[in-house]
């Protein structure tokens, strides 16, 4: 076990890291934030922080000799350096789990190996007939790069035969993965925790609304029948355990218009749609990220209130000023959470709030109201 007063190594300096370093100076942890860019969210709240690429290893085994403890708050560090740091300090996740869930091809295919339900794909390499690799699958279809997407960034679907051409020219040179198109009835995500002891906690399941592929909405309870919740818990948990998991994972999934799961994608950190964790259930997801790194016991994951939603707020609604936050700051059972970033940019996540409720139903009504008012 790694004691309150340690130091925990977040590579990453986002939002995820900030809330990360927040629920660790709470339990007592110091925490050194490595991140190429000076002056991000995370940094501003650490005890320390390095800026230098993510392939500096120089500089990374500076960084890893002062940590106790180094895990992720961003999957898409390059695996590849941190090899030369896995002797020098615990690395949790391993970086073995960061490289299967950054790259679409190696996380695919590790989802196919170990019998998980999953969409039907393909494989095109760079330079390789990517039209062939869609006739495939079968049309319509997504095309996604191979490597580091997120929010929708780097994929699109192709609807009928007369869009190949220009998803040809737009992936020209690039390995993808084509994946069938599901049409599905809902989103739904997990996040799950393991320790090195293989002790599992799985917390709710929140439903997830994306608006331009980026998550506007999750809802928890999930609004989905008992069979699909169960489903769901059950895989994450099975994922966790499979992938040798230390740390906590967000695992996202498609609901299927005949209730089946199938799982889409792996996060290895904390994940956007668990930001209710911290006002909704008795631990947090970043919480049970240092728990589960630094060796402690998990902590129980019930929720603390009937229902809860939370709501990203995008740089769209600053517009020329910063919204009037009095609209949220004046009702008893909302929360905000604002992630310091100095550039508003459309699409760009500046933070979220949560609103809990007595049901589901009623805590997105009135999330959607007070994300009107803003």
């Amino acid at each position: 076990m790694i004691p309150p007063g340690g130091t925990i190594g977040v590579l990453g300096g986002g939002q995820l890291g900030r809330m990360l370093a927040q629920a660790a100076t709470r339990l007592g942890y110091r925490v050194h934030v490595y991140e190429p860019q000076a002056n991000g969210p995370a940094g501003a709240v650490a005890h320390a922080e390095t800026n230098a690429a993510y392939d500096d290893v120089a500089a990374l085994t500076a960084f890893a000799r002062g940590c106790d403890v180094v895990t992720y708050e961003f999957e898409n560090v390059p695996a590849a350096p941190l090899r030369a740091i896995a002797s020098l300090t615990r690395l949790h996740p391993h970086w073995s789990v960061l490289a299967t869930a950054q790259n679409r091809s190696r996380e695919k295919n590790w989802l196919r190996a170990n019998g998980f339900p999953h969409a039907a794909f393909a494989e095109v390499a760079a330079g390789a007939d990517l039209a062939a690799g869609a006739r495939e699958v079968g049309l319509p279809c997504v095309v996604k790069t191979a490597d580091f997407g997120y929010d929708g960034k780097g994929q699109l679907k192709v609807r009928s035969e007369a869009d190949l051409p220009a998803a040809t020219a737009r992936f020209a040179g690039q390995p993808v993965v084509i994946e069938q198109f599901v049409d599905f009835a809902c989103e739904i995500s997990v996040v799950v925790a393991r320790s090195e002891k293989a002790a599992v906690r799985v917390f709710p399941v929140a439903e997830n609304i994306h608006t331009n592929h980026i998550l506007e909405f999750s809802i928890v309870p999930a609004r989905v029948a008992p069979a699909v919740r169960a489903a769901a818990e059950k895989l994450a948990r099975l994922v966790a355990e499979k992938i040798n998991l230390v740390g906590v994972l967000g695992v996202e999934f498609f609901v299927t218009p005949d209730g089946h799961v199938l799982v889409n994608e792996l996060a290895p950190r904390p994940h956007n749609s668990g930001h209710w964790t911290i006002d909704a259930c008795v631990t947090s997801q970043f919480e049970q990220q240092v728990r589960a790194v630094c060796g402690l016991p998990l902590g129980a994951v019930e929720l603390t209130a009937p229902a809860v939603v939370m709501v990203n707020l995008l740089g769209d609604a600053w517009r020329d000023r910063a919204p009037d936050w009095s609209t949220l700051l004046a009702q008893p059972q909302v929360k905000l959470h604002l992630y310091g970033k100095a550039e508003p940019r459309p699409g760009r996540k500046m933070g979220h709030f949560t609103v809990t409720a007595r049901d589901a139903d009623m805590a997105l009504e009135l999330a959607r109201k007070y994300q009107a008012r803003l």
